[in-house]
C-alpha cells in the first residue's frame, strides 16, 4: 500500500469482510439442522438461501451508488451493524417467519458492505497499489467463507444459536473499529449525487447482457453457480438425512471444501490456464462437476463423503476464475460493466439453484445431485459450442 495509513485502512476492511463472510459461512452447516427442528425441509432450506441472495442482487447496486453520494464510512456503518443485528435474530428465531426475515434483513443490509469496501479501496489506494487492495477483499471473502463453516460447526456443540452469536458480536468488533480508526476515504467534494438504478432497468440490463458478445459466457456463469449453490444449499439436510451427521460434521466437511476451493483458486489455476487455456479448463472443469454430483451419491462413510465432495469443489472452482478471465478478455474497454454482470449472473445462480434443489430433494433426497449432474453435463455441451475461438468484440453500454 502507499503509506502505513493506508495498509491500516486495507487490514481493517479485511477483517470487517472477514466477519461478514463468517456470518455468511457460519450460516450454511446450522440452517439445516435450524429447520429440521422446526419441522420444515429442503423446500424452506432452499428459499432460505435464495432470498439472501435476492436481497443482495436487487440491494448491493443501491448501496455502491449511495457510498458515492454519502461517503464510505457511513455504509460500511449500516452493513456490519446490519449483518449483526440480523445474526442476533437468526440466533433468537423460533418460528420460521422469523428465520425469513432475518435472512432477507441480512441480505439487504450486509449487501452494502463489499461494494463499499472495493470503493473504499478504490478511494484509498494509488493505481499500482490496487490491484494488492482488491486481493485483500479477495483473501478476506476466502477466508471467512473456510473459516464459518468450521467455527459454526464448533459453536453449534453449546447450542444452535450460539455460532450466530459469536458473528455477532465480531460485527460489533468491527463495527467499533471502523468508528474509531477507519478515516472517510471520500472527501464531500468529491461525492456525486447519481441517481440510484432502478430494479425494472437493472433487469432489463441482464437481460439484454444475454445477447452481447459475452451473452454465452454469463449463462455458463450463472450454470456453474447454480450447481455450486445446488450443492451448497441442501448438502446440510442431505448429510442428516442419509447419514445422520450433526453440525460439526458438516462444518468439518464444508471447511474442507473452503480449503480446496481456496488451493484450486490460489495455487492451480493459474498454470493450468496458462498451459490449456480458459476454454479448455471451463470445458474439463463441467464435465468434472457432472461427475462430482455422481460420485457424492456413491459415497457411504464420512471419509468418502469428504473425498467425493472435495472432488466436485475441485472441479467447479476452476469455473468461477476461467469464465471471468475469459469475459474479461472477450469485453474490451468495458471492464467494469463485465465484471459487474459476471456478479450478477453468480447472484441469480446462488438464487435458482438453492429453491430447485431444495425443492427436489422434498421429493426424493437423491435428486438434487442426480439433477446437478445433468446440469453440468448441459453445461459441457454448451461450452463445446460457446468456446469455440471468437474474435474479441466490443461491449457496448447496457
Amino acid at each position: 500500500m502507499s503509506s502505513p495509513q493506508d495498509r491500516k485502512n486495507v487490514w481493517i476492511l479485511f477483517f470487517t469482510l472477514v466477519v461478514v463472510m463468517l456470518g455468511f459461512g457460519i450460516v450454511i452447516p446450522i440452517l439445516p439442522f435450524y429447520i429440521d427442528h422446526m419441522g420444515a425441509g429442503g423446500s424452506a432450506l432452499g428459499m432460505l438461501m435464495s432470498i439472501f441472495a435476492v436481497m443482495q442482487l436487487i440491494f448491493a447496486p443501491f448501496w455502491g451508488q449511495l457510498s458515492d453520494r454519502v461517503g464510505r464510512k457511513p455504509i460500511l456503518l449500516v452493513g456490519v451493524l446490519g449483518n449483526a443485528v440480523a445474526l442476533i435474530l437468526f440466533g433468537l428465531a423460533s418460528e420460521m417467519w422469523m428465520l425469513y426475515a432475518a435472512r432477507a434483513l441480512a441480505g439487504i443490509l450486509s449487501s452494502a458492505t463489499l461494494p463499499t469496501a472495493m470503493a473504499y479501496i478504490g478511494d484509498s489506494t494509488s493505481e499500482r497499489d490496487r490491484g494488492g487492495g482488491m486481493g485483500v477483499v479477495g483473501a478476506a471473502m476466502g477466508v471467512g467463507m473456510v473459516l464459518g463453516p468450521g467455527i459454526g460447526g464448533w459453536a453449534a456443540v453449546y447450542g444452535l444459536g450460539v455460532p450466530f452469536f459469536v458473528a455477532a458480536g465480531l460485527s460489533l468488533l468491527a463495527m467499533l473499529l471502523i468508528i474509531w480508526l477507519l478515516p472517510e476515504s471520500l472527501p464531500a467534494a468529491a461525492r456525486r449525487h447519481a441517481q440510484t438504478e432502478s430494479s425494472p432497468r437493472q433487469w432489463r440490463r441482464l437481460w439484454l447482457a444475454l445477447r452481447s458478445p459475452i451473452g454465452p459466457l454469463l449463462a455458463l456463469v450463472f450454470l456453474l453457480s447454480f450447481g455450486l449453490t445446488s450443492f451448497e444449499g441442501v448438502f446440510g439436510l442431505y448429510a442428516l438425512k442419509r447419514f445422520g451427521y450433526d453440525a460439526q460434521h458438516v462444518g468439518m466437511i464444508l471447511t474442507v471444501v473452503g480449503l480446496t476451493s481456496a488451493f484450486v483458486q490460489g495455487v492451480l489455476t493459474g498454470p493450468l490456464t496458462r498451459r490449456w487455456g480458459e476454454a479448455t479448463l471451463i470445458k474439463m472443469a463441467f464435465l468434472g462437476c457432472a461427475g462430482g454430483f455422481l460420485l457424492m451419491l456413491q459415497a457411504t462413510t464420512f471419509v468418502t463423503v469428504l473425498l467425493t465432495a472435495a472432488v466436485f469443489v475441485l472441479f467447479n472452482s476452476f469455473l468461477r476464475p476461467a469464465t471471468a478471465s475469459l469475459i474479461s478478455l472477450r469485453s474490451p474497454g468495458a471492464q467494469g460493466m463485465a465484471m459487474g454482470l459476471n456478479n450478477s449472473f453468480m447472484s441469480l445462480g446462488r438464487i435458482a439453484g438453492p429453491l430447485w434443489a431444495g425443492t427436489l430433494f422434498d421429493i426424493d433426497l437423491h435428486y438434487p445431485y442426480l439433477s446437478g449432474s445433468v446440469v453440468m453435463l448441459l453445461g459441457f455441451m454448451a461450452s463445446l459450442w460457446w468456446l469455440r475461438r471468437q474474435p474479441t468484440q466490443r461491449l457496448q453500454a447496457l
